[in-house]
């Protein structure tokens, strides 16, 4: 037997039993024939690939479900009899043969990045990932919500693309809690403990056998040192690292604790850790495997920010400036944020960061000044005494995004005051819509009928060969797998609230297989709006309780542990479910997570979505029923935005306008939520046609799985990712070695110093007609710019005419950006004169004005600076012209 050290434990003993005072995993000795599993139990490719999953299930087909998602916790308990039992099956040792086959072949062979990368060697060699949450598989509970699957879904796809992606995250020891009800309907959190030697990871070790570790230098001469643990996800290493060592004090060796728990001080180590450690694990990583080094580095949102700072300090010691080195940082760097609100950027004392970085701190000769300076929220409105993460971010990388389009121009709004002089359209900030994984999200019976069909992993479109009969039976078997573990979950649930099972026989009445199934199922912060539904309280029970269409309603969610105010809505609904009138039709489910979402989406009919607009980023969870023919029935926001259109489902119409309370406001929205449901959704369920089938319905499943399915894959999102950002991430970062970095850092600093001195002085436009206030489509301005450039020379510049349609307040929309070109040299006066012809190609009110950029062949963006010059009283011509 093998025996796994585990750190000792010291709690007080319990009179009630005997506690152990140390804990540690005795695991039987596969036999040499079965060693395979222990491969393929470590690499959580098992998640998400269906062979390897049965494989295990046959190992221990008693142990049932639970055991099904944990292969590590399976070999560790099944008997040695039943291994000896195993290693004489020739049946089970072919299977377990081709598995490891299939899992080598999956590992080693060239995938869609290698065959590329052949076509494009600009692809950068590897790229680094840091997030503060990964939901990879409920095995490894180290998420809370969207963030963490998101990021789970990123590995799992660059895994399947071959995208050499190097995962960087926390080893939190208890995870996020565990929730349970009381029995009054109140949020529990619970918190156990994680051993890692239980869980799906390996203690990275040095050559010597000794476990890695990296050190950060704290304030008062302490140190917190992490050791780093690896998940296989697939064909990507994730590092995650774990802060309860030996060598750490008490304090410190709680920064790993849980996520997302803890004071300020608390979460700022945490994030110091995962940005400034990970950077150095992933050093050593590199080391010790031979790893191609990162040449682009990712941060998924604000908290892994600093990551950026010990590049700097990486610079620092080759002798670049700290200007410099920010140049280089920016170029290899992409930021993501995901929040559509400042209250979800995490923000800190200003004096707390500087406590911990200078000389007295971590990035000794590196001034904590500059290092503040890069978090100041320099923006009308902003805070000068708070450090914020995502201010960093975004000076700290030179490509940005939000995750869907919606959100991407929601960002561009939010954080347009760092580049002043711009408007929101033209704030670098681009948009990657957000994807799912589907073999981690569709259900395997959804694969088997559409392989049954002649589809294949790649082909969508084969769900319109599938029969409707099928296809509807399809829906019916996974609604009752879903009803099934509804009933289960609900038992333990009342259970666990104190009910007896003599007071539960209810329960085995809960939902109905046939009847139309709602799913609701998020996080419940105030803006998702847990409780839009319970607005008319009478007019729902009546969808509920409807004869002859009744509707089935199914809700889980988790509410902040401290956030009180989402534990009272999570309250309030679990009321509304407890009443014995319709207890039978609507349920909560506590602890929502992936092994429940695993179930939810595909059982579930509709799937809706009902958040404040446009306060939902993305809202992957609907992507994820969808490609289980769950039909989405949701605000216009996130990608339902992008994405919708009626045969995908149904837009919930919203109530926009500032005079509108918020009471107003959700009265309005749920009353055409209701609607929506009792006069279009709820009759096209139950319509019957041929065979008795609803016909309409069937093709609404249709279009949802073979025309939105495709759009909605994390493959498409990866490389979206690979090609629009990483790609040029890596090209900039090749371009800017050491003298240019320098050269970069010193033009900036001189177009900034000399930008006060730049002017547009005049400014004339001949006109192809009589009248100069109107012009003929197709006509030509011939436009004549002045310009002051003080010491800059027109190299330093660009002069652009903005052109577009205009409204009543001259405001440009639709710009077309023509670039004018010097005419001469400067005159006497210092002036410099540029020319441009300016097509007119719209009819209506139009209009024009000009203004000067930085410009140089090293900027990612003519904005990046924040600094442009337009006319403030220049001498001219009007801007304006009617095109007929």
């Amino acid at each position: 037997m093998e025996v796994r050290p585990a750190r000792i434990r010291t709690s007080p003993v319990k009179v009630e039993y005997v506690k152990a005072i140390r804990r540690f995993t005795v695991r039987p000795v596969l036999p040499d024939s079965l060693q395979p599993l222990s491969d393929l139990a470590r690499n959580l490719r098992w998640s998400w690939h269906t062979e390897t999953r049965e494989l295990f299930r046959a190992v221990d087909p008693a142990a049932g479900s639970g055991a099904e998602c944990d292969p590590v916790r399976l070999l560790g308990s099944v008997s040695a009899g039943r291994l000896a039992e195993l290693a004489r099956d020739e049946a089970f040792l072919r299977r377990l043969a081709e598995a490891s086959a299939d899992l080598r072949a999956y590992l080693q062979g060239p995938r869609w990045y290698q065959e590329r990368r052949e076509q494009d060697d600009a692809l950068p060699a590897a790229i680094a990932y840091f997030s503060p949450e990964f939901g990879v598989t409920a095995a490894l509970p180290q998420y809370s919500g969207g963030l963490g699957i998101l990021a789970g879904d990123h590995l799992k796809a660059a895994s399947d693309l071959g995208v050499p992606l190097i995962g960087v995250g926390l080893l939190y020891r208890h995870g996020y809690f565990r929730q349970s009800l009381s029995r009054d309907g109140w949020q529990q959190e619970h918190y156990p403990v994680l051993d890692p030697n239980e869980l799906p990871l390996t203690l990275i070790r040095e050559a010597d056998g000794t476990p890695l570790q990296i050190v950060l230098d704290l304030p008062g001469g302490r140190s917190l040192h992490a050791q780093i643990w690896q998940a296989h996800v697939g064909r990507v290493p994730l590092l995650m690292l774990d802060s309860d060592v030996e060598e750490n004090l008490p304090g410190e060796r709680e920064v790993t604790d849980r996520l997302y728990g803890g004071g300020s001080e608390h979460r700022l180590l945490q994030e110091m850790l995962l940005g400034i450690g990970g950077v150095r694990a992933v050093r050593a990583y590199c080391r010790l495997t031979g790893h191609a080094a990162p040449e682009v580095f990712h941060t998924n949102e604000g908290h892994a920010g600093f990551l950026g700072l010990e590049r700097i300090r990486e610079l620092a010691t080759t002798g670049l400036d700290f200007d410099a080195s920010v140049e280089s940082v920016r170029a290899g760097t992409v930021f993501t944020t995901h929040t559509p609100v400042p209250a979800g950027i995490d923000r800190f004392d200003r004096e707390l960061v500087a406590r911990h970085f200078g000389e007295d701190g971590e990035l000794p000769g590196v001034p904590a000044e500059r290092v503040l300076e890069l978090g100041t929220e320099t923006y009308p409105g902003g805070d000068p005494g708070v450090f914020n993460m995502a201010v960093m971010g975004l000076r700290l990388a030179q490509r940005a995004n939000g995750v869907s389009t919606l959100h991407g121009a929601v960002s561009r709004e939010m954080f347009a005051g760092l580049w002043p002089g711009f408007d929101a359209p033209e704030v670098p900030i681009t948009s990657v819509t957000n994807g799912v994984h589907a073999p981690t999200w569709v259900a395997p019976e959804v694969y088997r009928l559409r392989a049954e069909s002649g589809g294949t992993p790649g082909r969508w479109d084969s769900v319109a060969d599938i029969p409707a009969r099928r296809l509807w039976d399809l829906r019916r078997t996974l609604r009752g797998q879903l009803v099934a573990e509804v009933r289960q979950r609900l038992h333990a649930s009342w259970r666990h609230r104190g009910a007896q099972p003599a007071e539960l026989g209810w329960i085995d009445g809960v939902l109905d297989p046939d009847v139309l199934t709602i799913g609701f199922a998020r996080r419940v912060p105030s803006y998702k709006r847990l409780t839009l539904m319970l607005r008319d309280r009478d007019r729902l029970r009546a969808l509920l309780l409807h004869p002859e269409r009744p509707v089935q309603i199914v809700v889980a969610g988790k509410a902040h542990p401290a956030d009180d105010g989402g534990k009272r809505l999570v309250q309030e609904l679990v009321r509304f479910a407890d009443d014995p009138r319709v207890r039978h039709r609507i349920v909560f489910l506590p602890d929502y997570g992936m092994a429940m979402a695993q179930k939810l989406y595909p059982g579930c009919d509709v799937w809706l979505n009902n958040p404040l607009r446009p306060l939902e980023a993305c809202g992957t969870s609907g992507m994820k029923a969808a490609l289980n023919g769950c039909l989405n029935l949701s605000v216009l926001d996130g990608w339902w935005d992008e994405w919708f259109e009626p045969d995908f489902g149904w837009a919930i119409p919203t109530a926009e306008g500032g005079a509108l309370d918020e009471d107003r406001r959700d009265d309005l929205e749920a009353g055409a939520l209701y609607e929506l449901i009792e006069d279009r959704v709820a009759p096209h369920f139950y319509e019957r046609g041929e065979e008795g089938l609803p016909g309409r319905w069937i093709e609404m499943v249709r279009r949802t799985m073979g025309t939105l399915g495709p759009k909605v894959l994390a493959d498409r999102m990866v490389a979206e990712y690979v090609e629009r950002l990483y790609a040029p991430a890596a090209l900039a970062q090749r371009s800017l070695d050491v003298p240019r970095a320098r050269e970069l850092a010193g033009w900036k600093a001189k177009v900034r110093a000399a930008w006060p001195r730049v002017a547009v002085d005049h400014v004339e436009a001949v006109t192809p007609t009589a009248s100069g206030a109107t012009a003929e489509l197709g006509s030509t301005l011939a436009l004549r710019v002045r310009v002051s450039l003080g010491v800059l020379a027109p190299d330093d510049v660009e002069v652009q005419a903005v052109a577009g349609r205009v409204d009543s307040s001259d405001a440009i929309s639709g710009a077309q950006v023509v670039p004018l070109k010097p005419a001469g040299g400067q005159d006497l006066e210092g002036h410099w004169l540029y020319e441009g012809p300016l097509a007119l190609d719209r009819t209506g009110p139009y209009g024009y004005t000009v203004r000067v950029l930085p410009a140089h062949r090293l900027l990612a963006s003519g904005a990046e600076l924040g600094l442009v010059a337009q006319p403030t009283g220049a001498t001219g011509e009007s801007g304006g012209v009617l095109l007929r």
